[in-house]
């Protein structure tokens, strides 16, 4: 590709400058037409997925979660959550006593070496965690259900019974695909023989947040992640399930909720007509090269860095900064996620989250046109963002079909970021007439985790 460097006698209007970066990133911009395609492709992949002709070979695996009850304000006692999905973990004690709750919580680091070591120093450090923080609690003598929210693709054969199916969002331990990691974390607990904890459920963190919501609100259907990763959980009638395992789950019950573990669609080609070069970079330089194609496309684990990727090629084309890039800026993950949450939060015509952010990439005597085309960057990558996420929402709805639904999110991404709801909902209104309304967790997957504890242990 052929470099420019702008000279003081050689400025380029700035009108022919914004139409050149508008057309260098215009294959990020999704018309409806693109997202109903979308739409259409994903409900064939979900529709594979339950299938039990196609379960094994769909991208798409929708995994049975074998939740099919609800809460519904009866719940009552201790119950313990354990939330592990990120670099972080948490660690929750919720008191539940009708629709009156109390909740205490603690986070404990992973350090890399653990999340690239094997599955057993992985689990005697979750179990270690969880023994103290009941020490700490002085439960140590009661026996506690405990709900464990797993937020990577599983096989599920059972409540309490789930096979990891690969790792993501940057986990790499040995010796634990295609294990049962009920059984790994009993052991681990089995091994220090100091606290009597009894788990009841293993779940994702989609079906986590959909519980949560459920408590507050019975029309919540519909989990969502839009965070590290990104992932959806809904409520499908039972009879639709033909993957279910037989004798591992009531008939006679209507519903069960369904781990869709949607970031992997795009696989085998699937998304290949809206992916830009900028998303075939971000796959080749992962840890999982044809993998989570749409979760790549999402999540706040790439969008700083697919940000960044524009950015340094609009710099290379000499369209920003005056065609001179800092170096920190050619560097692969030094623009954060975050950084395109605080460049768009800074208000119409104010540049100051956006000029600091800058400054600390080492880009200096930057233009209030740069700045504006830097925010017109962000602001392009998330908004598709939000709108994929958006034709994933209204495709679920549209298979439902129910009167009303409520939509549980939790997540970085649609918490932190000023516009995400906002664009979410009007996106949604314009791919499906099915009535909605998005609720943020208040709790995360967390609290959900402890529910559907709470639930499974009322139930034996």
């Amino acid at each position: 590709m052929k470099t420019t460097t702008l000279s003081s006698n050689d400025p380029i209007k700035p009108e022919v400058r914004c139409k050149k970066i508008r057309d260098a990133c215009k294959d990020l911009v999704l018309s409806n037409d693109q997202l109903k395609e979308v739409m259409e492709r994903l409900l064939t992949e979900i529709n594979r997925g339950l299938s039990k002709l196609t379960h094994e070979e769909a991208i798409v695996k929708c995994f049975t979660t074998y939740v099919q009850d609800l809460p519904n304000g009866t719940e009552k006692g201790h119950f313990l959550a354990l939330d592990l999905g990120g670099t972080n973990f948490r660690v929750l004690l919720i008191t539940l006593d009708g629709m009156s709750f109390d909740m205490k919580s603690k986070i404990y680091a992973i350090p890399q070496s653990l999340m690239l070591g094997t599955g057993t120093q992985l689990f005697d450090h979750i179990a270690q965690c969880l023994a103290l923080f009941v020490n700490d609690l002085n439960l140590q003598n009661e026996i506690l259900p405990l709900g464990f929210t797993f937020s990577f693709p599983l096989s599920q054969y059972g409540l309490t019974k789930g096979h990891l199916v690969r790792w993501t969002k940057g986990f790499n331990c040995s010796g634990v695909i295609g294990e049962d990691v009920v059984a790994l974390l009993e052991e681990a607990i089995g091994r220090r023989n100091d606290v009597k904890i009894d788990v009841c459920a293993i779940l994702n963190d989609t079906t986590g947040t959909l519980m949560s919501c459920a408590w507050k609100n019975r029309n919540c259907r519909i989990g969502l992640i839009v965070g590290t990763g990104t992932n959806a959980c809904y409520v499908e009638k039972t009879n639709n399930v033909d993957c279910a395992i037989p004798g591992n789950y009531s008939e006679n019950k209507p519903h069960m909720l369904i781990n869709t573990e949607w970031g992997a669609f795009g696989e085998q080609n699937t998304l290949d007509f809206v992916l830009t070069e900028f998303d075939r970079s971000i796959d080749e330089n992962s840890i999982n090269p044809g993998k989570q194609l749409f979760e790549k496309m999402i999540s706040g684990m790439y969008m700083g860095e697919l940000t960044r990727l524009v950015l340094e090629k609009l710099v290379n084309d000499g369209l920003l900064f005056g065609g001179k890039c800092s170096s920190d800026l050619k560097k692969r993950g030094k623009f954060f996620t975050k950084y395109v949450s605080e460049i768009e939060n800074d208000p119409k015509g104010k540049y100051t989250n956006c000029r600091d952010i800058l400054m600390e990439l080492g880009q200096r005597n930057v233009s209030d046109q740069d700045c504006e085309n830097v925010r017109y960057v962000c602001s392009v990558v998330s908004r598709r963002a939000a709108h994929l996420a958006s034709a994933g929402i209204a495709t679920l709805l549209n298979k439902m079909d129910e009167p009303h639904v409520t939509v549980g999110i939790d997540g970085s991404v649609y918490r932190f970021h000023p516009h995400f709801h906002d664009l979410m909902t009007a996106k949604i209104s314009e791919l499906t007439n099915c009535p909605f309304d998005l609720m943020l967790s208040e709790d995360g997957s967390g609290r959900g985790a402890a529910l559907v504890a709470a639930v499974a242990s009322q139930k034996r």
